[in-house]
């Protein structure tokens, strides 16, 4: 992600350079019980466990004696951020440089009480051992002594060999799994602050439209009901320092506020408002579709990259062309617990209780709208029901902090999941139509793809551009990649594996495709294309050989060259490079006559690099990719007269537990740098399923969702 998103990374590296504290994130209580702040925002990924665990390693203490907490959102942390599977790389090093400082300092304290030198000290299990004389003492002896001594340098400190993780590798169970499963109040959905009240916001139904009037007399005269207003609503701001929030404002819409959110809703249910819908108000989906048809016969706008000539290529009588269009909609977050955010407004200080992915910048953001200093904003972070990407925004954050000023009391802000799913940031729909050409020997050489997506001019939407650096470019000679943008109201935004979640589908389709043009097996024409593409260590570039491993490993692993079915059942494979991750996925697929598809098992194989911190979360994570990738191949967003169509789960739908496959996950452990892989064990699950699901019947799924086709789940 970050390597496609050049602002984020500056930002995140800018953030990064922050010295860090050991006494920030480390504190040792006297019964030697080790507090440990895991500074990330949690939403289900385990980066609550995942940083205490490269503390608690380098500190060299137990697990059982570590609590962990979350802190709130502070610059003196450096970079909290959850997203683009930033964690485990700007992580792996900062928390171990945290916990091997926190070390040397409780070696320093035990050094000046012994009178021995800190080089004749050990460590185990928190305690600190001087075996020349015999001596020990716990940590929890010599925390307050530790706590003035000077703070080492972190470049000087030298971090544990690999051999003596004890921690790192191993699996700890989520530290808040009890509270979860024993329904603990621990959710943002769950704040309760004194003096409360209940909020709902009615937002304008069409992207910039505006409230002119509602009846808020008859509304205020309801049961329960303290407050409605409309609020006017604030341009977005431009140029905000950080790619994910460059068009986050404050809506116009109608807020209620009452003594429950129940009362709220059902206020809510009677409110009437005229609305000036603006100039989004008659985009339709239909019409889009139509007009990307029109553009896709048309010279593409810009070219963003050209390798040799495709052109040429396609002319050449010793070739076979292959022409197909794929079509892919926009698609909602939404996550279990919908957006939600408590604030008090006090004597011009703000508190705010929030689920943010991204807290210091939602801060900044409402600092901003409100026109307040940052200083005087608290952020607690409070665990998320999920977030997928949904969370880097940060207008529910607004909302709430606009609302609670207004009103004069704290106030909780609770979108329905109606609002969630017609007000998201969504991930960006598309066109591509794509032309290649193999020689007789099965060979790609030719290349074109015309993108038609949206944006204006040369500005693609957030997240809904196309890269002139990704795979296949640089693997085949003879290579062109075009786009063309048309206009769009509604937002879009990251969405899990942003951009690859639904590029990995259509390369890895089209690749398909072409391997049985050639008239070779899907692996072997994947390998020899890897094996043709630029060296390893190439800027910007997936590591061939890294992909060429996974992919050999996943076939073995699935039995491709082994494996014999009846008619209506195959095996489909696919791979992707993305957020630093190296993936390759197999699925067996049965599909009926009423086109159902039962996916019988999934095989996993991804290279994250050297270590897997937590391996169960680990392979948690990576089960839970492939089931919402599954889910994308259902579901759409789609508009009639500006409005988003789809309410709930009902019309965009999750998989269910009956439909889920067993999943079989290995890792081959590189010799690189720790990543993450909240995003990159997604993508290549669409295109396994679809193209299992060519080999199963000759039909090729080049529509999504898949239902537009007749496909569902068994």
């Amino acid at each position: 992600m970050l390597g496609l998103y050049p602002k984020a990374a500056a930002v995140l590296a800018q953030r990064q350079q922050v010295p860090l504290t050991p006494t920030d994130f480390v504190s040792i209580a006297a019964n030697n019980i080790v507090t440990i702040i895991s500074r990330n925002p949690e939403t289900g990924q385990h980066s609550l466990n995942m940083l205490a665990m490269l503390v608690a390693d380098e500190l060299d203490v137990d697990w059982k004696n570590v609590k962990v907490i979350r802190p709130d959102a502070d610059t003196k942390y450096g970079p909290q951020f959850t997203g683009g599977s930033t964690a485990t790389p700007t992580n792996w090093e900062p928390m171990r440089q945290v916990g091997a400082a926190s070390r040397h300092m409780i070696i320093a304290a035990a050094a000046q009480t012994w009178g021995v030198t800190a080089t004749e000290c050990t460590t185990a299990s928190g305690r600190v051992m001087h075996a020349a004389s015999n001596r020990s003492a716990s940590y929890g002896e010599l925390a307050a002594k530790a706590v003035t001594s000077p703070v080492p340098d972190v470049k000087t400190l030298k971090l544990k060999d690999p051999k003596d993780y004890k921690i790192i590798g191993t699996t700890t169970p989520d530290v808040e799994i009890k509270d979860i499963v024993t329904g603990k109040p621990i959710f943002g959905i769950d704040i309760k602050v004194p003096g409360m009240l209940y909020a709902v916001f009615e937002k304008t139904p069409v992207p910039g439209g505006k409230a002119v009037s509602a009846n808020l007399d008859a509304v205020k005269a309801m049961k329960g009901v303290k407050h409605a207003f409309i609020i006017e609503g604030k341009p977005r701001i431009k140029n905000f320092p950080n790619f994910l929030n460059d068009d986050t404002g404050l809506e116009s819409g109608v807020a209620i506020v009452a003594d429950s959110w129940w009362a709220a809703k059902t206020a809510r249910e009677k409110l009437e408002v005229k609305w000036d819908e603006g100039q989004w108000a008659t985009s339709d989906s239909a019409a889009i579709a139509k007009k990307a048809d029109e553009l896709s016969k048309q010279t593409p706008a810009r070219t963003l990259r050209k390798d040799g000539d495709p052109e040429a290529v396609f002319k050449r009588a010793d070739v076979k062309v292959v022409e197909s269009s794929y079509v892919f909609p926009f698609i909602s977050h939404a996550p279990l617990e919908p957006q939600n955010c408590t604030a008090h407004f006090k004597d011009g200080k703000l508190e705010i209780w929030s689920t943010s992915q991204t807290p210091q910048i939602g801060k900044t953001i409402v600092s901003r709208t409100m026109g307040m200093p940052e200083k005087d904003i608290t952020v607690h972070m409070v665990r998320a029901g999920g977030g997928f990407g949904r969370r880097l925004y940060n207008e529910y954050m607004v909302e709430a902090a606009w609302i609670s000023k207004t009103v004069g009391a704290p106030v909780k802000l609770l979108w329905t999941r109606e609002d969630d799913m017609q007000h998201d940031y969504y991930r960006s729909g598309g066109f591509q139509y794509l032309k290649a050409a193999v020689d007789n020997s099965g060979k790609l050489v030719g290349w074109h793809n015309h993108y038609v997506g949206y944006g204006e001019g040369e500005t693609f939407t957030h997240a809904g551009e196309v890269n002139g650096n990704e795979f296949p470019s640089r693997f085949i000679p003879n290579f062109q990649l075009q786009a063309t943008v048309m206009p769009l109201g509604i937002k879009t935004g990251a969405l899990r594996a942003p951009r690859s979640n639904v590029y990995g589908w259509v390369y890895q389709s089209f690749l398909d495709e072409l391997a049985h043009a050639a008239g070779k097996d899907p692996v072997q024409f994947r390998l020899e294309l890897l094996s043709a593409g630029p060296p390893a260590g190439t800027q910007g570039v997936m590591n061939p050989q890294r992909m060429i491993d996974v992919v050999k490993l996943v076939a073995e692993k699935s039995g491709w060259s082994q494996q014999k079915f009846p008619k209506g059942r195959a095996l489909g494979i696919g791979f992707h490079y993305s957020h630093l991750g190296y993936f390759a996925e197999v699925a067996d697929v049965t599909v009926n006559a009423n086109k159902k598809i039962k996916v019988n098992k999934v095989w996993v194989v991804g290279d994250i690099g050297s270590h897997i911190i937590n391996v169960g979360a680990s392979e948690n994570l990576t089960q839970g990719a492939i089931v919402d990738g599954m889910s994308e191949m259902l579901q759409e967003i789609t508009l009639a007269k500006g409005r988003v169509v789809q309410s709930n789960y009902h019309q965009h739908p999750l998989v269910k537990m009956s439909q889920t496959p067993p999943i079989e996950v290995h890792w081959i452990k590189s010799n690189n740098s720790p990543t993450g892989l909240g995003e990159p064990a997604l993508p290549p699950i669409l295109p396994a399923i679809a193209n299992a699901v060519f080999s199963a019947t000759g039909e090729r799924i080049r529509t999504m969702p898949m239902t537009k086709q007749g496909f569902s789940f068994a």
